[in-house]
């Protein structure tokens, strides 16, 4: 049973007319899923209810054509035709007992409306935020009126689809009522512009609106952006923030409040520490007697209790710690705090939603099958006979297949050749600002160290004669991969010999041996991988006190962390840090004290002074191992094996989430048919 001192956050809240069971909140987030894949959302959402969250939300949902952010996959409530599957999703949540609230949304000139081809909405003329050749136009009195007519509307829709809470929003620099809220956007000269309280007239009127429409049986939450962190430029805790709660103190029925934009409010574990939002929604409490959500990334109970305790909220909001664990609440409830499976703020989710592809979660790789392949966070079939695997490897992959299958009832046999288990989340959590990526190992070492049905060898160099004379039916290749020293990446397709006229140190050199490996002098980076490593480094090394240059043909550092909300925190940093950048180049000649790269559009060439050079580019599998074992493959039989499969990086080098995804499908197929490739519905 759980700890007394977690009694606090089982306590029932009232939300107006309605009350949870819990503290526990999952705020509205995106899924990557929604009106596309509905069946896919709705069975994400509904295993978070079965895990014990008091209230489960829905990602935004759309209210009109007008506010239609195709290619987006969003919820939708744009006519009556859309209720059943909003009443599937509120029967979905009910059935394990928790409320279900829904966040309606009009977009205004975030959305560009590029299926229904209807202008864009704004409080002002302008161009849409996305990067289109789009402009808004500036509504008269009838839009006005008839955008209020459509968001009561979809609150009435909502109320008859089922919802307990219904959600009138104004954040994260995404949706008209906070566009009509920001001076910046906000240029009218009529009642709806200008002065503060004028600037705020809409947003009262849609909140009284929303109450007439629901009536007393649904709660009304609002969703407010206290701040923006843009300082006198942007919405301020302490003043536009302070005078909404304060003149709207006592009309919702619960405040969920945060921070804007949705880079800020979701800030990645590099940049942000848990509870990093407390600083800005700490006044919330003391203007208003309704019970108030909000968000910090919140994983430790303790944390979460001391919240509470403290008055800083009534309920404790989440939407990563409920993607990375759907079982947290649970878990807490039963005393089984070392199984939480912790969040690491990594933000492959939200690459979701930006990539417009069903999420996924670098500690969960259940996100996104629970209805295409039907896989459960924390229940999976048990094997219909005795079996034992032999696992070669200790990195997430290998971790995470020795996990599972030992779930599953499995004897397995783990063995990394190291010194230490993780592979590349143990190196690689050592580098600034990666910490809590070390929880990839951690959660899985503490599972399989409960199981008697686990060993656990490390210093284990198998060769493929081990392998055979082990005479394991089930065999699974996990050894990782290793980072190119040849330049080889996106722009440049085949190996560069010049890059041996001067000192190159690989990633991996770099993982193993720190900063002092390299030679003093300049160093330059060729960030051709264009996610987070390269950034990486370039900031331990400049932290170092190496005169850093970082090469890229992207035309940003860092290009792919865009999904991830942390492209702009990165180059802030790495040009703080003073970090030269030089972007839009490849590689085009080296001796053995200069580098030259040339512009990927005019060809202009730059040389640049370099005593090292280290690319990060792209990996190649570690998979001599299984090339030995496949050339004998006609042998396999003779000494009882079964299967020999590579799993994870050793495969195909990715993304740790991808890894641990391999290991878990690994685990998954033994005695199990092979899951197909239908389409989500």
């Amino acid at each position: 049973m759980r700890e007394a001192r977690y009694d606090i956050l089982f306590e029932p809240v009232q939300i107006g007319p309605v009350k949870t069971r819990n503290r526990f909140y999952q705020v509205p987030h995106c899924t990557g899923m929604g009106h596309r894949y509905p069946e896919a959302d709705l069975a994400h959402k509904a295993v978070k209810a079965e895990g014990g969250w008091g209230v489960v939300s829905t990602q935004e949902v759309e209210i009109h054509p007008s506010s239609d952010l195709t290619p987006s996959n969003q919820g939708r409530l744009w006519d009556d035709s859309d209720i059943a599957r909003c009443r599937a999703f509120t029967d979905r949540i009910h059935a394990h007992g928790a409320l279900a609230a829904i966040e309606l949304v009009h977009g205004g000139a975030n959305a560009a409306n590029r299926l229904s081809r209807m202008p864009p909405l704004a409080p002002s003329h302008a161009l849409v935020t996305s990067d289109e050749p789009v402009q808004a136009r500036a509504m008269d009195k009838d839009d006005i009126h008839a955008f209020r007519r459509w968001h009561r509307d979809a609150a009435l829709r909502a109320k008859k689809a089922g919802f307990d809470i219904v959600y009138v929003y104004a954040g994260h620099d995404l949706t008209l009522l906070h566009h009509f809220l920001l001076a910046r956007h906000n240029h009218r000269t009529d009642e709806y512009g200008g002065s503060f309280e004028n600037r705020m007239r809409l947003f009262r009127e849609v909140v009284a609106d929303t109450r007439d429409a629901i009536g007393d049986s649904c709660a009304l939450a609002v969703r407010l952006a206290v701040d923006e962190l843009m300082g006198e430029a942007g919405f301020r805790h302490g003043a536009e923030g302070v005078d909404i709660v304060s003149a709207l103190a006592e009309e919702p029925d619960l405040w969920d409040v945060n921070l804007s934009s949705w880079e800020n409010d979701s800030q990645t574990a590099r940049f942000a520490q848990e509870g990093y939002q407390e600083d800005f929604i700490r006044f919330v409490k003391t203007l208003t007697t309704k019970p108030v959500v909000g968000v910090g990334r919140y994983t430790s109970p303790d944390t979460m209790a001391r919240i509470v305790r403290q008055g800083l909220v009534d309920l404790v909001g989440a939407a990563r710690a409920s993607i990375a664990d759907p079982f947290l609440p649970n878990k807490i409830r039963d005393g089984r705090i070392d199984d939480i499976r912790e969040c690491i703020g990594c933000n492959i989710c939200a690459s979701g939603d930006n990539t417009v592809t069903p999420m996924r979660c670098t500690q969960n790789p259940t996100v996104g099958e629970e209805a295409r392949k039907g896989w459960h966070p924390e229940v999976l079939p048990s094997l219909d006979r005795p079996a034992q695997i032999l696992i070669v490897g200790g990195g997430p992959a290998g971790l995470e297949a020795g996990r599972a299958l030992v779930q599953r009832g499995a004897s397995v046999i783990l063995a990394e050749a190291g010194d230490e288990w993780g592979g590349r989340v143990a190196r690689e959590s050592r580098l600034p600002g990666l910490a809590t990526w070390i929880r990839v190992r951690d959660w899985r070492m503490v599972q399989l160290k409960a199981s008697a049905q686990a060993e656990l060898y490390l210093g284990s160099r198998l060769t493929a004669d081990d392998i055979l004379s082990y005479g394991i039916a089930e065999v699974a290749i996990a050894t990782g991969a290793r980072w190119r020293t040849d330049g080889v990446g996106r722009w440049h397709r085949a190996p560069l010999p010049f890059l041996g006229a001067g000192v190159t140190v690989g990633v991996d050199r770099i993982l193993d041996d720190g900063p002092g490996c390299l030679p003093a002098g300049p160093v330059v980076i060729f960030d051709d991988d264009r996610y987070y490593m390269a950034s990486v480094v370039a900031e331990l090394l400049a932290a170092g006190g190496f005169d850093v240059t970082y090469i890229t043909p992207a035309p940003i550092v860092a290009a792919w962390t865009v999904n991830t909300l942390e492209q702009g925190r990165i180059q802030t940093r790495l040009m703080t840090m003073g970090v030269k950048i030089l972007a839009l180049s490849a590689l085009k000649a080296r001796d053995a004290e200069t580098l030259t790269c040339a512009c990927v559009y005019t060809g202009r060439e730059t040389t640049i002074a370099c005593a090292s050079f280290v690319p990060v580019t792209s990996r190649i599998p570690v998979d001599g191992l299984w090339s030995e074992l496949s050339a004998r493959r006609a042998e396999w039989p003779d000494f009882g094996i079964a299967r020999i499969e590579r799993i994870g990086d050793c495969l195909a080098p990715g993304i740790i989430a991808a890894a641990a995804y391999s290991g878990h499908q690994f685990s998954r197929s033994l005695d199990q048919p092979a899951a197909g490739f239908d389409a989500l519905r």
